[in-house]
């Protein structure tokens, strides 16, 4: 049995951990709440309001909008993700490698804002902060760290913004997370020297929760020409509940299992400034903050196992840079371009193969056309260029050691890169 819980655990922690590949921000956590936003590589966010999509990053926003507001859209995400080395097993070195094993995506969101009086704004905001999923496929060399994994959220948002001053406006509000998903691993050929034929389910799990967060902004139009806006995201914890099998060898079958394991969402803040240079153009700037490091540990609480340590992770808080500029060509047309550089969330050490965690910068353009007075259409594409990093497994950690002596030492480099287009259509009654 303790060989069981072995490859349980090891299948559990990378397979879960696999959800971030693709995400465009540090860790599985998403950016891309808006293409408004996008064209700009999403900076100032925290210090602006082009339509009602504003509250997602600060709440405080929803004062500098008019009457009643509706934004929504959507952006299209392709990475281009691959992951190449060796595996040692039993003095035998193979080659492993999987190309373009994260699937593409559609982020969609939606707004809503309405001004009750001069000083106080409601709104409504749905779209997701964190989500993903990866297929390396049961022919991987090393799909005994992970080879399948999805999670997906949506949230909902209630927020108010109130102008406590002409210069200040502080918001806030609710958030209820939706999340799901399911993660496994199967053997990969070197087992069979283990009996285990290669494809054999290891572990594979599917759950499902909803929780609740809040979120809290502040703006501060220092004058005309000059703002600076502050937000901060709680903490979200998604106790992931469902069906679990595993193989047991002991009956050289796979047995369903039930239990848990607990997903943090962490915490996040932005500082944002927004600066009108001249009567044309514009720039403007943001720091992200997310608290990446409250994720030490994955532990799996499973009906049959109890409480079982999966993997040491030892993440650290990842910071985002962004600078971006708006030139308002005519009285219709705005032309937005950003660039960003984006800390992964992961020392050289703790990146693993299911989180090829590493460094990225943003390149991105963008244009909002006014229709009409009333409705306005933005467009955004990224290009975002991931730093190659090494990636050797073991690290070091006890699990890590098991998890080599069950199918072998990795050792190889991850290389990526991903575009993204999106479009967003705002209407103001």
């Amino acid at each position: 049995m303790k060989v069981n819980k072995t490859l349980l655990t090891l299948a559990v922690a990378a397979s879960l951990a696999s959800i971030s590949i693709t995400s465009q921000a540090a860790g599985f956590q998403l950016a891309e709440y808006s293409a408004t936003g996008l064209g700009r590589a999403y900076a100032g966010e925290a210090a602006m309001a082009d339509n009602a999509g504003a509250q997602w990053r600060n709440p405080a926003m929803l004062t500098y909008l008019k009457g009643t507001q509706v934004s929504t859209g959507a952006i299209y995400v392709n990475p281009n993700i691959d992951v190449h080395g060796n595996v040692t097993f039993n003095n035998t070195t193979s080659s492993v490698e999987s190309n373009d094993y994260a699937n593409d995506a559609v982020i969609p969101n939606f707004y809503l804002s309405h001004q009750i009086n001069d000083k106080l704004v409601a709104g409504i905001a749905l779209g997701t902060n964190y989500g993903m999923e990866t297929e390396l496929g049961s022919d991987f060399a090393a799909s005994h760290f992970g080879d399948e994994a999805m999670v997906t959220t949506i949230e909902v948002n209630a927020n108010l913004g109130y102008q406590l001053t002409k210069s200040v406006s502080i918001g806030g509000g609710i958030r209820y997370v939706m999340g799901e998903g399911h993660f496994g691993a199967k053997s990969p050929v070197q087992t069979e020297a283990l009996g285990l034929p290669q494809g054999t389910t290891l572990k594979y799990m599917e759950g499902d929760d909803n929780a609740w967060g809040w979120q809290a902004g502040a703006a501060w139009q220092i004058n005309q020409n000059n703002r600076v806006g502050l937000t901060y995201k709680s903490e979200v914890d998604l106790k992931l509940t469902g069906t679990a099998n595993m193989y047991v060898s002991a009956y050289s079958s796979v047995i369903n299992d039930t239990g848990y394991m607990v997903l943090t969402m962490p915490a996040t803040a932005e500082l944002a400034s927004f600066h009108q240079l001249t009567d044309k153009l514009a720039v403007h700037g943001s720091i992200n903050w997310t608290d990446w490091s409250s994720f030490e540990k994955l532990e799996a609480k499973l009906d049959t196992l109890g409480t079982v340590m999966v993997k040491e992770e030892n993440w650290e808080d990842n910071y985002r840079f962004a600078l971006g500029a708006t030139y308002q060509l005519d009285s219709k047309l705005a032309l937005r371009s950003g660039v960003a550089y984006d800390m992964g969330a992961v020392s050289d050490k703790n990146r693993t193969i299911t989180i090829p965690e590493t460094d990225r910068i943003w390149l991105s353009i963008g244009a909002g056309y006014d229709v009409t007075e009333e409705f306005t259409v933005d467009a955004g594409f990224t290009y975002i260029l991931a730093k190659d990093a090494s990636i050797t497994e073991s690290r070091g950690y006890e699990s890590d050691d098991t998890a080599e002596s069950v199918g072998g030492k990795f050792v190889g480099q991850t290389t990526g890169s991903v575009w993204l287009l999106g479009v967003q259509a705002s209407y103001r009654f």
